[in-house]
């Protein structure tokens, strides 16, 4: 396999018809200096050429097309100490070099800034915001740092509420989100009812989220991308840590062992304390626990430029009600991903890629005379990519992707009756894709995915998916950014547009008699720098989407489809300004979007349609390890379709059953047109201070939190058969405390 590969990219290489000219290439790797973990996006600026650029998310960086000579290169992350090497670069070389920051509490912003510029130049990098875990740790955390939650403060993603980390991007629902740990796909990640994410934090490096315009590296949704990359691990000493908060416990290990290093994470819940706060004081029976483990082997004794990983994810979730009128609910994912990543003599990397995702969910009605359910599903892929870079800084990237998924999935229909489902399917696809650097005022990313697959519905065979992204820089301060791209997505979840808590959604492949949807995103945005401690970011967006796989209300019958075809559209004007001054850091951001569905001939919003959002930020950086932060959130009522009234209902199961008994009438909800009422506006505000503490090789953290700092009663819902209202999260402080050696 490893030969065939080769073959297939030096062929592509070829058929650029690119020559190589006689310049040289400066390769290197970025880590900590104490635990020789990755720095990802680090700023790498060669100061004679005023060139520069930025590692990936391994630490990489490549920079290619450099003069025969002795070049002063610049190394710089936000809280490591700078740092300055001499390189000579030789005709047709590539040059390898390995740095390691050492950490510091001094922030030498100028030069980050300014390297940061340097390597943005034509970076087209529309609607994708990197973050690392640096970048979370002074929002305020809440019950605990939660990544999900995260994403939510940042402008075009919209939340269900304070009791939910589920999100939503731009006007499309949370299933048209991909969302990789590492690069393999997870279905549920939510714990607790979905009050927050089954990804620990601790396990995380950074995270790349496209709001929209992703390329065509990516496939299978129609919305955003949100990828995870995990640590590989401290590979000079032994270190762990352990975490407390008012809802979990959690231990973190991580360590070197010949020709390589491991990763282990684990957290478990031990109170409903914290959540009852989520549910009007409402005891919540959720028992959770998540576990990540991950081995690496990087050795040149071995293989020289490879890295070996394997890692597995297990998260499992029990709601289990002692009253017998309420339903119960369980939940798991299991992943399991093996990646082979090959650096080589020239510009060239690649990495193979296998992997397992699995999700399994079921609610049992018990006594509530709510619908039972239970989904099963599970994907096994393999993916191949490669990532060539030429002496004129242009990037020829590529890779195809096998996947076969299984489904099988039992809901219950209007009158009680229950069906069962069960299918498989085989998709393959490959892209091919071109990035245009060669100019530091133009930059451009055209790639194309071609698919032929028997997962979607339809018996489709083949699609394609085109995409665009471009930049063009006016001036260095001012840069002009589009993208457009048509996106596909064959596999769809089943859920009720009228669930006002989403426990968990069931996923399954587009059904036979279902085209699969599609969406066609137009972005646009300017980025302003006017100075290295002050940015503008202005995106507008309107996306368009097809046969989308809605719920079909209206099934009465085993026969009757359960879902139904619709379309939909979002548009939006998203504004985001940042400014730094030592030690403060303010943010400010603002979204406005409307989004509408359209079935059976019918239009109205969906239940994310919140038109206004505004977020404010504060963060400070107060010395002796201290810090603080406050957050002001504010965003325009949600959607909710109003009750109109009630009847009593026989159905045609109690009319079999016994005939004679008319008192087995039970009550009726009657609907209004969907999402036809709008909730109050909601805002509040969240406050946090934290405290680090390090004598030798012990280091503490301590983190205090109020959330809903004045007490603002946000409406959740009104519940719909007593009309109890219910509430969001009231004035909550809370506390977390993690010990690390």
């Amino acid at each position: 396999m490893k030969n065939k590969f080769l073959i297939l990219i030096s062929f592509l290489i070829l058929f650029s018809n690119l020559t190589a000219q006689d310049n040289g290439t400066l390769r290197g790797f970025v880590a900590d200096s104490l635990s020789g973990e990755a720095l990802p996006y680090a700023n790498v600026y060669i100061k004679e050429l005023n060139r520069g650029a930025n590692t990936d998310f391994r630490g990489y960086f490549i920079i290619a097309s450099l003069p025969s000579s002795k070049l002063t290169v610049i190394i710089s992350y936000v809280g490591y100490k700078s740092q300055q090497i001499i390189v000579k670069i030789e005709p047709d070389k590539v040059y390898d070099v390995k740095i390691r920051l050492a950490s510091t509490n001094i922030q030498l912003r100028t030069i980050e800034a300014i390297g940061e510029r340097v390597a943005k130049e034509n970076d087209t990098d529309l609607s994708l915001q990197r973050i690392t875990i640096r970048d979370l740790e002074n929002l305020p955390k809440g019950v605990e740092l939660d990544i999900f939650r995260a994403l939510q403060t940042m402008p075009g993603v919209q939340t269900g509420g304070d009791v939910s980390a589920r999100y939503f991007v731009r006007g499309s629902a949370s299933n048209e989100n991909l969302i990789l740990l590492d690069n393999t796909p997870i279905y549920n990640p939510y714990h607790a009812m979905g009050i927050l994410s089954a990804i620990d934090p601790d396990m995380i490096s950074s995270m790349e989220f496209y709001k929209g315009g992703f390329p065509v590296d990516y496939t299978g949704r129609l919305s955003s991308v949100l990828k995870i990359n995990t640590k590989n691990g401290n590979k000079n000493s032994v270190s762990g840590k352990a975490g407390l908060s008012l809802l979990t416990a959690k231990l973190f290990s991580e360590g070197p062992f010949p020709g390589g290093s491991y990763v282990l994470s684990g957290r478990k819940n031990y109170s409903d304390v914290v959540l009852k706060k989520f549910r009007n004081d409402n005891s919540v029976p959720s028992d959770f626990y998540d576990v990540f483990a991950k081995i690496n082997i990087a050795d040149d004794n071995f293989m020289t430029g490879a890295k070996f990983s394997l890692s597995t994810f297990f998260s499992a979730d029990k709601v289990m009600n002692e009253n017998p009128l309420l339903e119960d609910f369980q939940w798991k994912n299991n992943t399991l991903e093996f990646n082979y990543f090959q650096l080589s003599d020239t510009p060239l990397f690649y990495q193979i890629d296998i992997s397992l995702s699995s999700f399994s969910g079921e609610k049992i009605p018990n006594e509530s005379g709510s619908k039972f359910m239970k989904n099963e599903f599970n994907e096994y892929s393999m993916h191949a990519d490669f990532n060539y870079v030429y002496d004129s800084k242009d990037v020829l990237a590529g890779g195809f992707k096998i996947t076969e998924v299984y489904s099988l999935q039992t809901l219950t229909n209007n009158i009680g009756q229950m069906s069962t489902t069960e299918l498989k399917g085989v998709s393959l696809s490959a892209y091919v894709k071109y990035q245009w650097l060669r100019n530091s005022f133009i930059g451009s990313d055209i790639g194309i995915r071609a698919h032929g697959t028997r997962l979607a519905g339809s018996g489709a065979k083949f699609l394609v998916e085109p995409r665009a992204n471009f930049t063009l820089r006016i001036i260095p301060e001012i840069a002009l950014k589009g993208s457009w791209g048509l996106f596909m997505q064959d596999l769809v979840t089943i859920s009720d547009e009228n669930e006002t808590v989403l426990i968990f959604e069931p996923w399954v492949i587009t059904p036979l008699y279902l085209t699969p949807p599609t969406a066609i995103h137009y972005i646009t945005g300017i980025e302003i720098n006017p100075s290295p401690n002050l940015s503008f970011d202005i995106e507008g967006y309107y996306k368009i989407m097809h046969n989308l796989a809605l719920v079909n209300d209206k099934k009465t019958f085993v026969s009757d489809p359960d879902l139904i075809p619709g379309s939909g559209e979002a548009y939006g004007l998203e504004f985001q300004t940042k400014y730094e001054l030592h030690p403060f850091n303010f943010t400010v951001s603002y979204s406005w979007m409307k989004a509408l569905r359209v079935v059976r001939g019918i239009t109205y919003p969906p239940r994310f349609d919140s038109r206004n959002n505004v977020n404010l930020t504060l963060e400070a950086g107060l010395g002796s390890g201290w810090s603080a932060s406050a957050m002001w959130i504010y965003s325009s009522g949600l959607p909710f379709t109003q009750i109109t009234g009630y009847y009593d209902k026989l159905s045609p199961i109690q009319l079999g059953d016994n005939p004679f008994l008319l008192n087995s009438y039970s009550p009726f909800r009657m609907l209004s047109t969907t999402n036809l009422g709008r909730l109050p506006d909601y805002h509040r505000l969240d406050l946090s201070l934290s405290k680090k503490i390090q004598i030798d090789h012990f280091k503490m953290s301590l983190d205090l939190s109020i959330l809903n700092v004045y007490d603002r009663k946000n409406l959740f819902y009104f519940r719909r058969d007593t009309g109890v209202r219910v509430n969001m999260l009231p004035f909550l402080p809370s506390v977390n405390i993690k010990v690390e050696l």
